[in-house]
């Protein structure tokens, strides 16, 4: 990422219609919604059932997958740590954007690094940020390999591979923790329940 560079004479633009207006408008306040875990933890099933949940009341989201990500904005990227890093930033930068929008922008990305997660909750007010940790147990999310990535990694196929010959590094103070139940994983619409619990608690859902 070294042919990036700071910007000079340049100047932010402010417009009369602001995030307070534009969430007015839409009766609901704009945030971050980051959920973070290892490939397989149910990251994209949950950012889904969150969308289609908030829908069903009305609200207006966005997901932000990072698979999705890597095919338009973050094509030019690979996964370097560097690398990873500017997908995490770019990535944050539009979450931000999302919610100085007035939406609720659901971020799913594996977001291995605690720093490069801990990055994007600082572009907003803490409050807005709300990081949700898929604490699945490697081993389940190596059984459920949906893209048969863990096989491969194993095979030494792929490298650098999260959770195998990479670390993941989970959150130490996440907003939201969902994690087994008896050895049983919560279905997504108990894991998009337990995260609207949380938004109305905290005023999100509302004006």
């Amino acid at each position: 990422m070294a042919t990036l560079s700071n910007s000079t004479n340049i100047f932010w633009q402010d417009c009369q219609i602001g995030r307070a207006e534009r969430q007015k408008l839409l009766n609901q306040k704009g945030c971050v919604v980051w959920i973070t875990g290892l490939s397989g933890s149910g990251k994209s099933t949950l950012a889904c059932s969150l969308s289609r949940e908030l829908y069903s009341r009305g609200k207006l989201s966005y997901v932000l997958d990072g698979d999705n990500l890597r095919h338009g904005l973050n094509k030019d990227l690979g996964f370097k740590a560097e690398e990873r890093t500017e997908n995490i930033r770019r990535t944050g930068e539009v979450a931000k954007l999302f919610a100085d929008a007035g939406l609720i922008c659901v971020a799913s990305l594996i977001s291995p690094y605690r720093r490069d997660r801990d990055t994007c909750r600082s572009m907003l007010p803490d409050a807005n940020f709300i990081e949700v940790f898929m604490n699945m147990p490697l081993e389940l999310c190596e059984s459920r390999d949906p893209k048969g990535l863990y096989k491969l990694a194993r095979a030494g196929k792929i490298k650098g591979f999260t959770g195998i010959d990479d670390p993941y590094e989970p959150p130490l103070n996440c907003e939201i923790e969902i994690k087994q139940d008896g050895g049983l994983c919560p279905t997504p619409t108990v894991m998009a329940g337990q995260v609207v619990t949380y938004l109305e608690k905290e005023g999100f859902l509302e004006h």
